[in-house]
């Protein structure tokens, strides 16, 4: 019975400790600053570094961002191939997101170039792809080990 009582304890501790690393993270939001042009730098896609190792990266910067809102601008002659040398990508900051606050991509005009630019709203979400794991989910992951757990011990 102790045991199942302190397997209970740590499990609500896990899911504590989730929630206020949660809202830990939602509290500050940064975004990859950085531009490249054509093959040279470390902007363009695919975009390889966490935070950890933006800091290394020179020209690769993880900058607070008080809209939240990040962005990405792939500019080029239109065809966007990796192999155009007048091709720039740039990460940032931006003032505001898109007016019904959904994250996309689309082609558009920026600084009177037609670009293809992208919006996101996160945590260094102008970088690479990343798993974003929901306290929902690390409630019902710690919730299914601790009851199966339970059923092992009791077989």
């Amino acid at each position: 019975m102790g045991k199942r009582c302190d397997l209970a304890l740590l499990s609500l501790g896990v899911i504590l400790l989730s929630n206020q690393i949660s809202q830990a993270n939602a509290l500050l939001k940064r975004c990859y600053q950085c531009r490249s042009r054509g093959e040279l730098g470390s902007c363009k896609d695919p975009f390889t570094f966490n935070a950890t190792q933006a800091e290394n990266e020179r020209g690769v910067t993880a900058v607070p961002c008080a809209s939240g809102w990040c962005g990405k601008v792939i500019e080029g002659q239109g065809s966007f191939r990796e192999d155009d040398y007048d091709m720039a990508t740039q990460r940032m900051c931006v003032q505001r997101g898109p007016s019904d606050s959904e994250d996309r991509c689309a082609y558009t005009v920026y600084n009177y170039k037609k670009v293809y630019m992208c919006f996101c709203q996160g945590d260094l979400c102008n970088g690479a792809v990343n798993l974003r794991v929901s306290t929902g989910f690390l409630m019902i992951i710690a919730t299914l080990a601790s009851v199966l757990f339970t059923v092992v011990r009791f077989h």
